[in-house]
């Protein structure tokens, strides 16, 4: 078997980088689809939201054993396979016509993206030490925030020109290519597989859950992307039942909120030496503010360009926060990369897919103000989770560790 070394490591990192954003494509590519989809399967709004919760419950809840499999079992083969189920779940997609259909072949590439994306982090933990893996680490984040930049506005056009399946086949052919890219030039990157022993895991699970700052650190995560999610589920439907606008604008108006998120993560790794609370707290008062100014004048002006200002406002502050707190969970436990990188993706979307669709359907998010209030309750629960860190920080006297580790 073809092993990564130093002659293939820099090719082999390149290629990582691009299916990095595999995951993003998955969930957000066919979101300018979702009118369009209601309409040819005959189902309902909440069936075709239900399909990328489904997706994100597989995906994070897979995250969370898959870790310690290829730990144990290698990257490489394990990916491999992954892509190429991959391709086959969407040639199943755009052959049926049946929403049940669809709801299992989401849950099964919600599996299969969360093999391919914990083998593809580990590498850099794998391969590279000291700060170059610390670059990567957090260049990571930054090129998986290039997936809602492109999906959604090249789904708009798939959407406008062509029909929703043409999402998936885009889907079908990039994994094909990347295939066959990662069986010519990529390979192993575990130096030394662990025997997978059951208490084992366990115990290396239960030493991960119960540190406090990767445990806050998640539901922090979990809670800022449920932002991205949630514009996601709701903006197809106001741009273009309400606003009457075609899938194209919706795939622009996804296309900004991309931008802002790659802009904040960008941002947040050109400060990486600054204080890692200080960067989150304030992040976060900044985000109250333009959440309140959202709600408050949805009264005197409501258009989508004014809820484009907020959402781009806001998104861009989410994906600092993002960054910074992804960087350090994911380089929190060094010697479990697969385990913990599994973790922190998995826990982050299982809180993201828990209240992006219970947020999205209970405000039926239509106009500026209901989208500010779902702004506002996610804003308030992460506030909440960044105080209980910085009381157990305080508690702990490693200001200066943290600091040191970012």
């Amino acid at each position: 078997m073809r092993r990564v070394t130093d002659g293939n490591r820099n090719i082999s990192a390149i290629l990582a980088f691009i299916l990095i954003p595999i995951s993003g494509f998955a969930m957000d590519v066919y979101v300018p689809s979702f009118p369009a989809m209601v309409h040819d399967l005959g189902t309902s709004v909440s069936n075709v939201r239900l399909t990328m919760t489904i997706f994100l419950i597989s995906y994070g809840v897979s995250q969370l054993f898959v870790g310690s499999i290829i730990d144990s079992y290698g990257r490489y083969k394990l990916g491999l396979a992954s892509l190429a189920a991959f391709i086959v779940t969407n040639l199943v997609i755009v052959s049926t016509h049946s929403i049940e259909l669809i709801f299992v072949m989401r849950a099964l590439q919600g599996f299969l993206i969360s093999i391919i994306m914990v083998s593809k982090r580990s590498l850099f933990i794998d391969v590279f030490e000291g700060d170059k893996q610390k670059h990567y680490t957090s260049l990571l984040s930054v090129v998986w925030s290039a997936a809602p930049v492109i999906a959604p506005f090249l789904g708009g056009y798939l959407q406008h020109v062509f029909a929703w399946r043409a999402n998936f086949y885009f889907l079908a052919i990039y994994t094909f290519v990347m295939l066959l890219l990662e069986l010519s030039y990529s390979g192993e990157t575990l130096a030394r597989t662990k025997p997978f022993h059951l208490a084992s895991v366990v115990n290396t699970y239960k030493k991960m859950i119960t540190a406090p700052d990767f445990a806050y650190g998640i539901v922090v995560l979990g809670l800022s992307y449920s932002m991205a999610i949630i514009f996601g589920m709701s903006a197809p439907f106001f741009i273009e039942n309400v606003f009457h606008y075609s899938p194209v604008v919706t795939g622009y108006a996804a296309l900004s909120s991309g931008v802002a998120l790659l802009l904040g993560g960008m941002l947040s790794k050109s400060m990486i030496a600054r204080n890692f609370m200080a960067k989150l707290i304030i992040a976060n008062l900044l985000q109250a503010v333009f959440a309140i100014a959202m709600f408050v004048t949805a009264g005197w002006f409501s258009s989508i360009y004014a809820i484009m200002f907020f959402v781009i406002s806001l998104h861009f502050l989410m994906g600092f926060m993002y960054n910074i707190y992804f960087t350090y969970c994911l380089t929190r436990f060094p010697e479990n990369a697969g385990v913990s990188g599994g973790i922190t993706s998995g826990g982050g979307y299982i809180v993201t897919s828990f209240f992006s669709y219970l947020l999205a359907n209970t405000l039926n998010i239509h106009n500026q103000q209901t989208f500010a209030i779902s702004y506002i309750v996610l804003i308030i629960l992460i506030g909440v989770m960044l105080l209980l860190l910085r009381r157990y920080l305080n508690s702990k006297k490693i200001y200066q560790q943290v600091a040191g580790n970012m």
